[in-house]
């Protein structure tokens, strides 16, 4: 009875990690960089956002800026990050246009704002701010040039 227990729990054993290999394999492909990738808000404070192009956006820069949109602003401001995930964003200033529902972008940019880390799970960014999440987005598939021809 212990032998088949034992080699129950080998063969689960065996299992998991094989997929998790395939898992970090993908991760590893669709990964995208912190900087310089278009980031497009899937989720904040544990609510589905559905994308809209052009809104709730971010880009992270070489030289330390974020630039974004809200749901109707454009957002930009500093930001630091390190080889530990570590994240300070902002303070993030904006335009001021008046938008229809401001709850959701007050939201945004207190999100940002409140960053302390990021993860990355595949072509995920996530927000964390002192473990909790705050907002996970999704890269954006940078655009293809029409005139490209394609691989063979």
């Amino acid at each position: 009875m212990k032998n088949l227990l034992r080699m129950t729990v080998a063969a689960a054993l065996v299992l998991l990690m094989a997929g998790c290999c395939h898992c970090r394999s993908y991760q590893r492909k669709t990964r995208r960089p912190l900087v310089g990738t278009e980031w497009q808000l899937i989720q904040l404070g544990g609510e589905t956002i559905r994308p809209i192009e052009g809104r709730f956006t971010i880009t992270l820069t070489e030289q330390g800026k974020l630039s974004g949109a809200g749901d109707c602003n454009r957002i930009f401001g500093p930001y630091q990050s390190d080889k530990d995930r570590s994240l300070k964003i902002g303070p993030l200033a904006s335009t001021r246009m008046a938008c229809p529902d401001m709850k959701h972008e007050r939201a945004f940019i207190e999100a940002l704002e409140s960053a302390t880390h990021y993860d990355m799970d595949g072509p995920m960014l996530l927000i964390l701010s002192n473990g909790e999440l705050r907002a996970v987005f999704q890269a954006v598939p940078a655009p293809t040039d029409p005139k490209a021809k394609p691989a063979n």
